[in-house]
């Protein structure tokens, strides 16, 4: 018999806590929408997606994602995506057990960028890949060392997972490095599994896709974070075309297709992303400057710079275990972190600062209050 997979650290802490929050400042996506506020999107009260909605029938539609779809995801690439290395699932999440289940086999091995989301580097474990960690370093701002890479690819090396950027450090890799990580896995001939569900809002016009880069990439992302619609439960694979016929056959047995509603929502979501896109920068932004200045107030408290992500990571100097604190501050105060042992990355939290402004200050006041306490 198989060992029980691993709990998911973060999902099993949220499962458990978040519904309890008054004061939500863990989650790693922009401030969710509305139905009204994504209604208002097209600037004609949604018209443009229930023009789509109400002309389709409620089967089972295009199973692997429609034209319409693959072709606003084929949008986000420098290089030409065909329509059949694009293929639906859902979520990021989705996205990875898909491609990680068609490529790997026992015996093989993986190098999984760490700290970073449990299902990166414990999937392969579980299909019985040997995994090794490729760490981010703090002395680095957070940044992994190509050269420790370099050094931890064997000959039978089957994929790279990296996490782009990075949950929950933020960390962003450059286009130089990327081009690094993919003359590594080329001499070996491994695949590189990047997960971009997180995109900066700080010079994107810079940021890139591996799919941009290495010609065996396998992109996963969604419409969860950077769209701000985890509701749509939308994602995609990108991959080359005997990755993407695998994935297109197991799929087949996770998940048959989206839905036709969540489709036209995903088609509609991507359509109108630089409105999003605009709206998330200046959240991100606002918010960006709110915690700053509250870091600077905080001596118990340091903060990884996340560079226009999501999601961030705060360092605590607490008498006790980052998981009784955040227990804590959450039955007294109402404010929900998501302790850094969910991460493997103990004596912090993961800070979601991307939501509504007013949850993030009080948020924030009410755990200064809480850290004020080993002062008195």
């Amino acid at each position: 018999m198989n060992n029980p997979i691993k709990l998911i650290g973060c999902e099993d802490w949220l499962n458990v806590y978040e519904k309890s929050a008054k004061w939500d400042i863990a989650q790693s996506t922009f401030a969710s929408f509305t139905m009204d506020e994504l209604m208002a999107l097209d600037g004609e009260e949604g018209a443009s997606f229930y023009e789509s909605l109400n002309r389709e029938v409620m089967n089972y539609g295009w199973i692997e994602g429609s034209p319409k779809f693959k072709d606003e995801v084929a949008k986000l690439y420098r290089k030409p995506v065909s329509p059949s290395r694009i293929l639906q699932t859902n979520g990021c999440t989705g996205a990875n057990l898909n491609a990680m289940h068609v490529l790997i086999e026992p015996g093989d091995h993986v190098v999984a960028e760490w700290p970073t989301y449990t299902p990166l580097y414990e999937v392969p474990r579980q299909l019985g890949a040997e995994v090794d960690y490729w760490e981010l370093e703090e002395g680095l701002g957070w940044k992994p060392d190509i050269e420790k890479l370099k050094r931890l690819v064997k000959p039978n090396t089957k994929l790279i997972c990296i996490n782009n950027a990075s949950n929950p450090v933020g960390c962003v890799l450059d286009k130089d490095t990327l081009e690094q990580i993919a003359d590594i896995a080329r001499s070996v001939g491994a695949y590189v599994l990047s997960d971009e569900v997180y995109m900066p809002m700080d010079d994107t016009e810079n940021y890139w896709s591996m799919a941009d880069v290495y010609e065996k990439a396998i992109v996963t992302n969604s419409v969860s974070k950077t769209y701000s619609t985890p509701g749509a439960r939308i994602g995609w694979v990108v991959a080359d075309e005997e990755v993407a016929q695998r994935v297109r056959v197991y799929r087949d047995y996770s998940m048959i297709c989206a839905g036709v509603f969540n489709d036209i929502l995903a088609t509609y979501v991507l359509r109108n992303r630089q409105t999003i896109l605009e709206r998330n920068r200046r959240i991100c932004h606002t918010n960006h400057d709110i915690v700053a200045e509250w870091v600077e107030e905080q001596p118990r408290a340091k903060w990884n710079d996340p560079k226009g992500v999501s999601v961030s990571y705060l360092q605590l100097d607490i008498p006790e275990s980052d998981e009784e604190f955040c227990k804590r501050i959450l039955s007294e105060r109402g404010v929900l972190l998501v302790p850094g042992t969910r991460f493997e990355l103990p004596n912090g939290a993961r800070l979601g600062y991307c939501c509504h402004e007013d949850v993030l200050r009080k948020g924030l006041a009410l755990l200064g209050e809480a850290l004020a306490e080993y002062d008195r």
